[in-house]
């Protein structure tokens, strides 16, 4: 029988510099390796990071994340068929014994949870993202997902000053990767426009890879990725869908953004104004975290011209999804595996939203590592968009050339 020889954690250092654990499992078949992301926009109900505290990494470090991985999670795998994914899982939260992984931490678990699906596909003989959707056990067939490409960063992104946190494009196209050159060519034409504009402050990247330049309005962002669009001749393949991450200028029970003060109905006004304006196609988390009412409210207005996307509303979180659907508040989600902590649960939140008909976004996270699972988890519960960052940070980059590889795997096997 195949099983899991050993696990062994270290700390490694993610996109920003930080901290994270990246893991090494070795089984009858070799050795597999997975690493966690961290969040920059992160959302209170989201599953628990253990950090140090103390002075080293200014408190960040995960040396006790790591420990908890090599002392107490290694001890109880070693000797498990890694091909038993769920009841591996299943162990894992009954060793941290919390509803948010807060004992063991969820930036340990996740790690060993990833590696232990890519040590059971290879069991099988298959490809990840084949083996994903075969553990999803219920009529999801793998496919791909349209890329939604990062072109421009503000709130806690950056520091330049614009207070929505991220301007995606999707573009229409043949395949997936028709749909990701076209974008990097918008992409590019934004990045002309605003050195032209802005100079060496045009050329400055934010977090994620998207252009960072000194904009403080909406509109003024919106009209020259507007402008990039036409200049590639794309304006009737292109929609815009933005992540506004409300939560991030929201006090005192109103949101401060372009330099004005708007109450939660002022604010819906906005964005009625907006996509009146520009071909938005979708707009997550417009409401903080906790507005249930703001985000109902959106839905009925909006819900039946775009999507309304909720991310620090659910964070991949069961009981928030159920919440959402019960009360009517979106029409699509976003999936973080690190929000929720092992590949079971996430499978499970996907499951819930397209049975719910909301359209699912598999994304990555602003502290990222070059492991490219999110692409893999894409095609094999076959969400329909994947948000993986600017086109060309190598860490965002991994995901789309993970991509652009089952692309031609999917291609091959259609062969057969």
């Amino acid at each position: 029988m195949n099983s899991i020889k050993s696990i062994k954690a270290k700390e490694i250092l993610d996109s920003r510099g930080s901290p994270t654990v990246a893991v090494e499992l070795e089984t009858d078949h070799g050795l597999f390796s997975a690493a966690t992301p961290s969040g920059v926009s992160t959302g209170e109900r989201e599953a628990i990071e253990i950090r140090d505290g103390g002075e080293r990494y200014n408190g960040k470090g995960v040396l006790r994340a790591v420990k908890n991985i090599n002392e107490i999670l290694s001890i109880k795998l070693v000797g498990k068929n890694p091909e038993d994914q769920k009841h591996i899982d299943e162990l894992m939260l009954k060793l941290d014994g919390t509803p948010n992984k807060s004992n063991l931490g969820a930036n340990a678990i996740l790690p060993v949870s990833i590696a232990v699906s890519r040590a059971g596909a290879k069991a099988k003989g298959i490809f990840l993202w084949k083996y994903l959707s075969e553990l999803a056990e219920k009529d999801i067939y793998a496919s791909m997902p349209r890329p939604s490409v990062l072109l421009m960063e503000g709130g806690l992104h950056s520091d330049s000053g614009l207070g929505f946190q991220e301007f995606m494009v999707v573009v229409d196209g043949k395949s997936f990767t028709q749909e990701f050159k076209n974008a990097v060519e918008i992409y590019q034409k934004l990045g002309t426009l605003l050195k032209l504009k802005y100079g060496k402050q045009g050329e400055k990247i934010g977090v994620e890879g998207g252009f960072a330049p000194p904009i403080s309005k909406t509109e003024q962002a919106l009209d020259l990725i507007v402008k990039a669009i036409k200049d590639s001749n794309l304006k009737n393949k292109t929609k815009i869908i933005i992540d506004v991450a409300a939560s991030s200028f929201y006090k005192n029970k109103r949101y401060y953004i372009d330099g004005k003060s708007f109450s939660t109905e002022e604010l819906l006004d906005f964005y009625s104004y907006l996509i009146d304006k520009y071909p938005i196609a979708g707009i997550e988390d417009p409401f903080e975290e906790d507005d249930w009412q703001g985000f109902g409210l959106i839905l009925k207005k909006l819900g039946d011209r775009i999507f309304i996307i909720g991310d620090d509303l659910l964070t991949t979180n069961i009981r928030s999804i159920k919440k959402a659907i019960k009360e009517n508040t979106v029409n699509a989600l976003i999936i973080k595996p690190n929000q929720v902590g092992t590949v079971t649960e996430t499978i499970e939140a996907i499951q819930m939203a397209k049975t719910a008909n909301w359209k699912v976004f598999v994304k990555h996270r602003g502290g990222e590592t070059y492991d490219s699972f999110i692409s893999d988890l894409a095609v094999g519960l076959s969400a329909d968009y994947i948000m993986a960052g600017g086109p060309f940070k190598p860490e965002r980059k991994a995901k789309y050339d993970r991509l652009l590889k089952i692309e031609k795997e999917i291609n091959l096997l259609n062969k057969f």
